[in-house]
């Protein structure tokens, strides 16, 4: 939807609160929220066959080559469910704003199921619109439900898109000629410093003397700090470069211009760059969204139990996947990341095992220990490891 149609919603919005408090006892006149907002298909769901309304919040365009991207191909996917009819809202910021799109979504669209995809939108926004709509069902991509804590009608997916990134970093080390690699970060967060680990140890795993370099913009869309981040890298000789902004179009086609190699995320960025692009850790979101689109058609709720409040899975479970390979990448590089993929795959490969220290000197694992995916406290994640430049201030 266009920022225009936003607004529109957010007015509607607006007008019904307004008569309400005017005259909580008059009606408004003829027709339902969801034929003011210029649908005319009945959206409750639950009740005889009617279909399944469902919400996608983007805080960025849906066709920014990244994050927002893959979340709207997701949602595309379970749009064509039977039974299902999606509605979406673009550039809606991490804030306040968020509030009243989800408000919207469910008193004028007839929403029962949202999805507010961006990890500003978790707390306190979308936990507060759950406790006030405790009939609608939310999901949120990365927040970590807390049973008994939040309420019952939040779930939290997420992928272990970090085993994509360790596949790229086996490639990107294998392909450095200085073993001096780059990374563009947004802010450190769990998810992002775990990506920028699991990268920095694929590249050890074929070249112990590989590092990575880190700039944090300090937010999720700074395309003039991105660019600014990755024209410095190549000036100090890094050759490869990854990275984990909402969009990473800019750090892709400086990169090219530049003469680097890149390794991309959140979707395939290779017509950005169609020389240096080596892969790129993708989601995919299709495989979860309709999955669950297919249980909301079923009438499966959270609050029911029927839906797990926690989903999780990796490369094994098709939540994330890899870029083709691009031309640059050698037969040997190659070999090797395939044999990363299908160790990670059976399981046979942990990304994070003793001696793991941070780049700081503390010990994160001794020898011996290890932190398989669903251990909790990579979700907690605050360090970054040894052979890391950088530090988790932005």
């Amino acid at each position: 939807m266009s920022r225009s149609t936003q607004f529109s919603r957010r007015q509607v919005v607006r007008g019904l609160l307004a008569a309400t408090a005017f005259s909580a006892t008059t009606k408004l006149s003829g027709c339902s929220p969801s034929s003011e907002a210029g649908d005319n298909t009945d959206s409750a769901a639950g009740e005889g066959g009617e279909e399944v309304v469902v919400g996608f919040i983007y805080v960025g365009p849906k066709d920014d080559f990244g994050y927002n991207q893959a979340h709207a191909e997701g949602a595309q996917a379970m749009a064509a469910l039977p039974g299902i009819r999606i509605i979406e809202e673009e550039n809606v910021p991490e804030t306040s704003a968020v509030l009243e799109t989800m408000r919207s979504m469910i008193e004028i669209d007839g929403a029962t199921v949202i999805f507010p995809t961006s990890f500003g939108y978790f707390d306190p926004y979308m936990l507060e619109m759950a406790a006030e709509f405790p009939e609608v069902q939310f999901f949120h991509a990365g927040g970590l439900y807390q049973e008994g804590v939040h309420p019952d009608n939040v779930g939290s997916y997420f992928g272990y898109i970090d085993e994509a990134q360790y596949v790229g970093g086996v490639i990107a080390g294998r392909m450095s000629e200085t073993g001096q690699l780059g990374f563009v970060a947004a802010i450190p967060i769990p998810q992002v410093l775990r990506n920028i680990n699991s990268f920095t140890l694929g590249a050890q795993s074929v070249n112990p003397a590989a590092t990575t370099q880190v700039v944090f913009t300090g937010g999720w869309a700074e395309p003039v700090k991105e660019a600014e981040a990755t024209n410095s890298m190549a000036d100090q000789g890094i050759d490869v470069i990854s990275c984990h902004v909402d969009s990473p179009k800019v750090v892709m086609e400086t990169a090219e211009e530049r003469g680097l190699y890149t390794v991309g995320y959140h979707a395939n960025q290779a017509p950005l760059a169609p020389t240096g692009y080596l892969t790129g850790a993708e989601w995919d979101w299709e495989s979860i969204y309709t999955s669950l689109g297919q249980q909301f058609v079923e009438g499966k709720t959270l609050m029911a139990g029927d839906i797990e409040h926690v989903l999780r899975g990796g490369l094994a479970e098709n939540f994330c996947k890899l870029s083709p390979y691009g031309p640059a990448v050698t037969a040997e590089a190659q070999a090797e990341g395939d044999a990363a993929k299908e160790a990670l795959i059976n399981g046979e490969l942990v990304i994070y095992k003793g001696e793991l220290d941070s780049n700081d000197g503390k010990v994160i694992l001794s020898p011996g220990e290890e932190y398989k995916q669903q251990n909790i406290e990579l979700e907690k994640m605050d360090w970054l490891i040894e052979g890391v430049k950088g530090t988790t201030g932005s």
